[in-house]
């Protein structure tokens, strides 16, 4: 029997990456669900190779029917991924109850499940980057979108669904077919879109004592070695938990922005500017995976440096869509 794997969020960024490298390694019948809307998000499913694509509203009726039980895994990375979102019941509806509800589906038919958590769960990093199912508990978001991914992973702690299924505490990811996610895209493809437009770089001033502007720190990682990380799971079946997906090396916006300029080949030229008031007290100013608990899962193979995600993008993808 052929294998069979939904992909919620399948036309998002992470999501559109995840079925290209499926397609690439070989046969498995994929059904996608997407809301695609009115925008071009459609446009990231061109050259992909699917069954069949769903609204996520008409999921429940596909696996009630036509699924009849037959689904070897679902990898859940469909959400509203903005960390600006204010509406907090669209954000428990859309990430907390759908997700639940997808979860305990693949439970009762022993299908595997995967979904996204994100590294917004660690709030402001007091409390530091332990993926340990002991810390937990104490971890404080800092925005209703965190706490959304939050409280998924506290039901699934508390129910010991980290015995049967899968987390992944995303980063900062950054890469191709992200173009769609607006003002949610990553520093690099703005980066790029503002250096080709005016020749500068503009990155926010630091509001922290101690850390200097374009010091502050991020774990960025490169799509496609967050796809890699996801799709070990799929293949190590038995291996379960929450974890996260990060490098676990932290990088300046300065060290960020002067990638930028190098993979274009341009002497940096970068100006800081006011943060908006309305994130300064929601700003993280550190993240950095602690990545023990992956690797102690089998994962093994290594992380791209930034400078080599940054000129993979720009040289592979950016320059051939131009600035924007």
């Amino acid at each position: 029997m052929t294998e069979r794997v939904i992909v919620t969020g399948a036309a998002g960024f992470i999501g559109r990456n995840v079925v290209a490298e499926l397609n690439r390694r070989g046969p498995v019948e994929l059904i996608l669900v997407d809301d695609l809307g009115t925008g071009e998000k459609w446009r990231n499913l061109v050259g992909l190779r699917f069954e069949d694509i769903l609204a996520p509203s008409d999921l429940w009726g596909w696996l009630a029917g036509r699924a009849q039980g037959h689904v070897n895994a679902i990898v859940h990375l469909g959400a509203c991924s903005s960390t600006t979102e204010t509406d907090a019941e669209y954000l428990a509806n859309n990430n907390y109850r759908y997700t639940r509800r997808l979860c305990e589906w693949a439970l009762a038919n022993s299908s595997r499940f995967i979904y996204a958590s994100s590294a917004a769960t660690y709030g402001d990093g007091s409390a530091g980057f332990s993926d340990d199912d002991g810390v937990t508990e104490s971890l404080a978001p800092l925005n209703m979108y965190g706490y959304s991914k939050h409280i998924f992973d506290l039901w699934a702690l508390h129910n010991r669904l980290f015995e049967r299924i899968v987390g992944l505490k995303y980063f900062n990811v950054f890469g191709p077919y992200e173009d769609h996610k607006a003002d949610m895209r990553s520093v690099v493809v703005k980066a790029y879109d503002e250096i080709g437009r005016t020749g500068q770089l503009s990155l926010f001033k630091s509001y922290r004592d101690g850390i200097a502007d374009g010091e502050q720190r991020r774990d960025f990682i490169f799509v496609g070695d967050a796809v890699d990380v996801t799709l070990h799971f799929l293949a190590e079946g038995t291996a379960s938990g929450l974890f996260n997906c990060g490098t676990g090396v932290a990088r300046t916006w300065l060290d960020l922005g002067r990638a930028v300029f190098a993979s274009l080949g341009r002497a940096p030229d970068i100006r800081f500017v006011d943060m908006p008031e309305q994130i300064r007290e929601k700003y993280q100013y550190f993240t950095q995976a602690e990545m023990g608990k992956l690797r102690a899962a089998g994962y093994s193979a290594p992380f791209r440096s930034l400078e080599e995600g940054v000129d993979e993008y720009v040289r592979g993808y950016l320059a051939k869509r131009g600035a924007r």
